[in-house]
């Protein structure tokens, strides 16, 4: 593994380890639960649709984390359609320490299906890691013409390469990526597909560290029937609160850190 996908491991190996405790400050975060409306995204076996997992994980989640303390606000609380841009929008208004936007994956054809399952996490970027992940993208992002996700008249790849010139925030996006895949990965047992890089709408110009999560693969016969069990939700919300309480934990250690001093000639 080499490139940014290598310094981000060596990164997140600061994040500390251990569950949610209550927070020092009232971080704000903001949740994107996926899809929504007519827009309702993958389909399980038992006929469960991804946009109605993103929300009940996102309310499940914003719960948690209240209740440790954190200021939380969801793009959509109701099964609304919310354009991308929308989403984008509402996360820089509100001025997030972070954001993160849940969804759930499928794969197109009967023997993808029944073989593909597992949990991956995206930050932002140009180009993708890999075939997979940007058919994820492609997947996620079908739609954002018509719902308004990149101004007219304004090139993609330049709204993201402006992103990234944020170095701080892209940096502190994989480290997000990493804390709350690790824990995703060791509390529901599902297979590991890794921390990946893809051109997500929904995460470009988002003023923060952002990631994309998918808990898995909602088109599986037995992980898409175990993402509707109120249990395995569960877990799947303690593992992102852990995840994100980690981050923020390593975060405001390192602004509190005095500064190095500066060598001397």
């Amino acid at each position: 593994m080499t490139g940014p996908l290598a310094l981000a491991a060596l990164l997140v190996l600061a994040v500390p380890q251990g569950g949610p405790a209550t927070f020092e400050r009232h971080p704000r975060i903001v949740l994107d639960a996926g899809h929504g409306g007519a827009q309702e995204g993958a389909l399980g076996p038992d006929g469960l649709f991804e946009k109605s997992l993103a929300l009940d994980l996102a309310l499940q989640l914003k719960a948690e984390l209240e209740r440790t303390g954190a200021e939380v606000l969801v793009t959509r609380e109701q099964d609304v359609l919310l354009p991308l841009a929308d989403r984008v929008s509402f996360a820089n208004r509100a001025r997030p320490d972070l954001f993160l936007s849940l969804h759930a994956n499928s794969m197109p054809t009967r023997k993808l299906r029944a073989r593909v399952e597992g949990i991956e996490t995206f930050f932002l970027s140009a180009s993708a890691s890999g075939e997979d992940a940007l058919r994820t993208a492609s997947q996620e992002n079908a739609g954002a013409g018509a719902s308004g996700a990149v101004p007219a008249q304004r090139d993609t790849l330049a709204f993201i390469l402006a992103d990234l010139q944020r170095g701080e925030a892209h940096a502190d996006s994989a480290r997000l990526a990493y804390a709350v895949h690790r824990r995703l990965v060791a509390t529901t047992g599902a297979e590991d597909l890794g921390v990946q890089q893809a051109p997500f709408y929904v995460l470009m110009g988002v003023e923060a560290p952002a990631v994309l999560v998918e808990v898995g693969f909602i088109s599986h016969p037995v992980e898409g029937r175990r993402l509707g069990e109120p249990a395995y939700r569960a877990r799947l919300v303690t593992a992102l609160a852990e995840g994100i309480h980690a981050f923020l934990a390593e975060v405001e250690a390192r602004d509190r850190a005095p500064a190095a001093p500066s060598a001397s000639r």
